[in-house]
């Protein structure tokens, strides 16, 4: 599938410098810190974007190259082909990737989707139930969480998805088609997903899904050997987001009006779109329940293959791999050297 890839704005690159010597890793020795740290992101009311907002990217000594991408597959591509060496993005197109037998790992735990990504449905549409999208327009990103949480909605509620005409659009394109009429529903995610909501209802939130077994989240992937080489400027990457993570806990209101100012929202917006997910800290992504430890895997892995499980039989991916693969792909290593574990 092609996405747009886009850049934020004309000189986006930020200084950063990683504190802290290189240490050998798990998966070999490592080399010198990297001359440049190559990052794809997204809009998303997460930590990534907090830190971005703090400017907590701004003062480590090595350039940091922010790419903004619409969606996760092109950001996969870009991982895969070395064009960024780290990616945010959703669990299904990082399922699809390991899958695929890609060299990428899954590093970190950006959130724990809830209503920050939902099922949208247009109040001139009159739609009270997923059970009436059979003969809608119904649009999301497809190989993205909202493609898989969608179709995940539908099989539950028994209507076959080739009863619902699914267009495949990235967010600010769903934004315009909304605009004009020409799609009945969507499921997308914040700050595109409040957009919609002034014009329309949520039908069902990915928060809905997961009380259902339908577990999804936005995370961190970094290129296999880039993280091999260059672990302590990926740990030193994720401490910024660990710190936005604990500034979230003590300074809520902080947080808010910090993401309110760079995405120019309200600080109420913020907050609502802040508190959509769950966010975990470095410490809670090391429990059993996320990633586990090195020696102790967790239980994200499965969420993973159940997602491409389901993925199988919905014919996007040809076959799901054991659960071993999945394993392997969790990488708790950044965090633990994040912790000095």
């Amino acid at each position: 599938m092609k996405t747009k890839l886009w850049m934020a704005a004309a000189g986006l690159s930020l200084l950063v410098s990683f504190s802290g010597c290189a240490k050998k890793s798990g998966g070999g020795t490592p080399a010198a810190l990297p001359e440049r740290v190559n990052i794809g992101t997204q809009q998303m009311p997460n930590d990534e974007n907090v830190a971005k907002a703090k400017g907590y990217f701004d003062s480590l000594g090595v350039p940091v190259n922010l790419l903004e991408f619409d969606s996760g597959s092109a950001a996969v591509n870009a991982v895969v082909s070395g064009s960024v060496d780290l990616a945010l993005m959703g669990t299904t197109p990082a399922t699809t990737a390991i899958a695929n037998n890609l060299p990428v790992e899954v590093i970190w735990i950006h959130g724990i989707l809830g209503k920050s990504e939902a099922l949208a449905v247009r109040n001139a549409a009159n739609i009270t139930s997923v059970a009436e999208l059979s003969g809608k327009k119904a649009a999301t990103p497809f190989g993205s969480t909202g493609h898989y949480s969608l179709l995940s909605a539908l099989a539950l509620n028994g209507v076959p998805a080739s009863a619902v005409t699914l267009l495949d659009m990235q967010p600010k394109d769903i934004y315009a088609a909304w605009s004009r009429g020409d799609i009945d529903a969507a499921y997308v995610w914040d700050p595109v997903l409040a957009k919609l909501l002034e014009d329309g209802k949520l039908l069902l939130s990915s928060e809905d899904l997961a009380l259902q077994g339908v577990i999804t989240a936005d995370i961190e992937i970094v290129n296999r050997d880039f993280g091999k080489k260059y672990p302590q400027a990926v740990s030193n990457y994720l401490s910024a987001l660990s710190k936005t993570q604990g500034e979230y806990r003590k300074d809520f209101n902080g947080t808010a009006a910090a993401l309110a100012r760079y995405f120019s929202i309200s600080v109420e917006e913020s907050e609502q779109q802040l508190r959509g997910n769950i966010w975990l800290s470095a410490e809670e992504q090391l429990g059993n329940a996320y990633f586990g430890t090195s020696a102790v895997p967790g239980d994200f892995a499965k969420a993973l293959k159940k997602t491409a499980d389901f993925l199988v039989t919905q014919k996007t991916i040809a076959q799901a791999p054991d659960i071993g693969i999945f394993q392997k792909a969790v990488n708790p290593h950044y965090i633990e050297l994040l912790l000095g574990k």
